[in-house]
């Protein structure tokens, strides 16, 4: 196992861009040229607690539009004048969580994931301090906690399974302290293991 510094992380999403073919990232739906797909970004937000690193997740509300009640990254779609996804993902998450942009370091990117919702997503990654005083917005956020991050790299804790009549495929990980993580989160998630090396098979 690395080590799991700042910097090896920098190194490692990188060499993961330099290296991006235009088959990286991920699809829920198929993609051809006349497909309009809407801009949108997350924040992966990491924090080092209990001598380990840790991931942070909301869960969303039963009152926002979609994806009701379901485990997300902080995020979501580009306003008018952004021009980079780093400033929506930052946007996203204080309107959010509460989550300062100067709070938080950007250590890189994720390759694009392109959702069933027809957005086109970029996964920023970035290290929040902990303790933080979250102040989460209540119509969209139910809850913020934090799973560790070599827990979401034991390939015992999560599986991957095709769908029936389709070429796409579903991960989802075993409950952690009461929350399911799957779908295009936990997808954006096995992404950001692969890219530190550091999945456990």
């Amino acid at each position: 196992m690395p080590e799991l510094t700042q910097e090896y992380i920098i190194q490692k999403l990188s060499e993961a861009q330099q290296n991006a073919t235009d088959s990286d990232g991920y699809a829920e739906i198929p993609v051809m040229p006349e497909t309009i797909l809407r801009s949108a970004a997350v924040l992966v937000p990491l924090t080092y607690f209990r001598d380990e690193w840790h991931v942070l997740y909301t869960r969303r509300t039963d009152r926002v539009e979609s994806h009701k009640g379901q485990v997300s990254f902080p995020g979501g779609s580009s306003d008018e004048g952004e021009t980079t996804p780093e400033q929506t993902a930052l946007r996203e998450a204080e309107e959010e969580i509460g989550m300062k942009v100067a709070d938080v370091r950007v250590l890189g990117r994720l390759s694009q994931f392109v959702t069933i919702s027809s957005f086109r997503v970029s996964p920023i990654v970035g290290v929040i301090p902990w303790p933080y005083a979250f102040k989460v917005a209540g119509f969209e956020v139910a809850r913020v906690f934090t799973i560790p991050l070599l827990w979401l790299a034991n390939r015992n804790n999560y599986w991957e399974f095709s769908l029936r009549d389709s070429d796409r495929s579903l991960i989802a990980y075993h409950p952690y302290d009461g929350e399911l993580l799957w779908g295009a989160t936990a997808r954006m998630t096995v992404s950001f293991l692969k890219a530190l090396d550091i999945l456990n098979d």
